[in-house]
């Protein structure tokens, strides 16, 4: 069940009411009635019905998919009223066409079966328009109600297909059920392109885009727009946008947390902006940013409405290394992939909006990261819990204490505290002799301590292990799993010259060698030495 919530209208001046934040709205209908703000993506959704006919789209829950979908069932009913004001008021002729909306936003098809609930939602559809269906299939009563619909009304039908997925992707701990569902709607969605002549448009959403093979082998002329350039910002806020319809709203956060517009901005970047699918815009986390003005309190909205607790357990049960999924080099092939039997890590992530376009190599590869602060940090947060401890006010103590120590130059301290997370991780989730682990531990720590750090930094000699950067200090350091000594990782070290690219930084710099002892669970020796 989503929560809905209208904020109540406040006070900004005496004279001037701010409008309503729609959180949890996804009906554009109720949005216009509620007098909510709504951000004008019409432009783009005229361009979406002139230029093609069959469109699919791939963005992360809570991205404004849902609003998008009934956004394009009012104009294609002719709903005129409800967009004035709007860009596409006067760009089109309003003309009422039957619409079949298939809605897998609800659960309902885990309480009554897939089969059941995609006729219940075929059966409604057919009772608002008079109309009665004999087929026994559901592939057959969908194409039945397609053809009827456009003999009745003598228009041609829309139909708009809403996380068209859902039913396979909640699914991905029980693979034999998602891949029963899978084969479901494979059979249910064939019957899209034969009926073409009775189509006036067609549109699916989802999270996940698999391949065209293990889902759509018959529907296959669907316009993919998920990495197209021309919509890119079809959800999600542009910082134009931002500026433009919360303005008033800015103003209440900036006088809130005694900032200025322009840290404001900073630290709204900083938390929510950063998810691009081409490589040139980028769009803030609309439902963060609408509960951050309703809250003036910067926090992990978005992630909290989800933890991804089976991708959580599924990097760590594959014993994959927290820091791989970062840095991640793909090529356009690579945003077609997604199989439910045969997961890929980094594709799930990009996916569910854990990961996103962050830049883009002379070869061509996009580069994969972090989007925002928000997601970096709860992230983090979640795999170091996974991997080691829930983080209580205990361990956060010795979390900071290791902070403070790598500021300091007090390499002691970060060994001792180092060693005391290890202690407390419980046996029975511990992954011994496995130097990724371990690896993946620190990382994840000072990772999640906002402490600047890179692993398997690539050079013309190797790849370092891990690179730790403070104000004033610059540590590089190499892993050995026992018997292997702290001094062999030094030597390795010096031997290929992993240092030497940081020479002419101002910093303090030094190397660092470190030994994991499997048996005792811990580091056992460190050694360090300045250059």
């Amino acid at each position: 069940m989503i929560k809905v919530i209208i904020i109540p209208v406040l006070l900004f001046k005496e004279e001037e009411m701010l409008k309503n934040l729609p959180i949890g709205i996804q009906d554009f209908k109720e949005l216009r009635e509620r007098e909510c703000i709504y951000v004008d993506k019409t432009e783009t959704l005229l361009k979406l019905i002139t230029d093609g006919k069959y469109y699919f789209l791939s963005r992360p829950r809570r991205f404004g998919k849902s609003l998008t979908i009934s956004t394009l069932a009012e104009i294609f009913e002719g709903s005129k009223e409800l967009f004035e004001g709007l860009y596409i008021y006067d760009k089109i002729e309003w003309k009422k066409r039957p619409v079949i909306r298939v809605d897998f936003t609800s659960d309902s098809f885990k309480k009554i079966g897939l089969e059941e609930a995609i006729n219940e939602m075929l059966d409604k559809t057919a009772k608002k328009y008079d109309l009665n269906l004999s087929k026994e299939s559901n592939r057959g009563r969908f194409g039945e109600l397609i053809e009827k619909l456009h003999k009745k009304n003598g228009e041609k039908v829309v139909v708009l297909i809403d996380e068209y997925d859902k039913p396979i992707i909640d699914y991905l701990e029980n693979i034999d059920k998602g891949v029963e569902n899978r084969e479901i709607l494979r059979d249910f969605y064939g019957v899209v392109k034969p009926m073409d002549p009775h189509l006036e448009f067609v549109m699916m959403t989802g999270v996940s885009k698999f391949s065209k093979v293990s889902i759509f082998s018959e529907l296959n002329n669907l316009n993919d727009i998920t990495t197209s350039r021309h919509y890119s910002d079809i959800v999600g806020l542009t910082k134009e946008e931002i500026d433009k319809n919360f303005k008033d709203y800015k103003k209440i956060a900036s006088t809130a947390l005694s900032v200025s517009t322009v840290e404001l901005d900073e630290k709204m970047k900083f938390w929510y902006d950063g998810y691009s699918w081409d490589h040139l815009k980028w769009v803030y986390n609309p439902f963060s940013m609408l509960k951050f003005f309703h809250e003036q309190v910067f926090d992990n909205y978005w992630f909290a409405t989800g933890t991804p607790t089976f991708l959580v357990n599924f990097i760590r049960n594959k014993g994959i290394n927290a820091i791989n999924l970062e840095n991640t080099e793909v090529d356009s092939i690579f945003f077609d992939k997604f199989d439910i039997e045969n997961l890929d890590i980094i594709s799930l992530m990009f996916q569910t909006g854990y990961l996103t376009i962050k830049d883009k190599n002379e070869y061509g590869e996009f580069i994969l990261g972090y989007p925002n602060e928000e997601v970096r940090l709860s992230m983090t947060r979640s795999l170091l819990e996974g991997y080691t401890f829930e983080v209580d006010s205990n361990v956060k103590t010795t979390l900071n204490a290791l902070r403070e120590s790598l500021k300091s130059n007090d390499i002691s301290t970060f060994y001792k505290n180092i060693n005391a997370l290890f202690a407390s991780i419980p046996n029975q989730i511990f992954i011994n002799k496995q130097e990724a682990y371990y690896q993946s531990i620190i990382y994840l720590t000072l990772k999640f301590l906002g402490v600047y750090i890179d692993c398997e930094v690539s050079t013309n000699r190797g790849r370092i292990d891990g690179v730790i950067k403070t104000d004033k200090y610059i540590y590089i350091m190499e892993f050995k799993m026992a018997p292997a000594t702290p001094q062999d990782a030094l030597n390795q070290i010096k031997e290929k010259g992993y240092h030497i690219s940081y020479q002419t930084d101002n910093r303090e710099k030094y190397i660092i060698g470190i030994s994991f002892d499997p048996e005792k669970k811990q580091l056992s020796e460190l050694e360090i030495e300045k250059f």
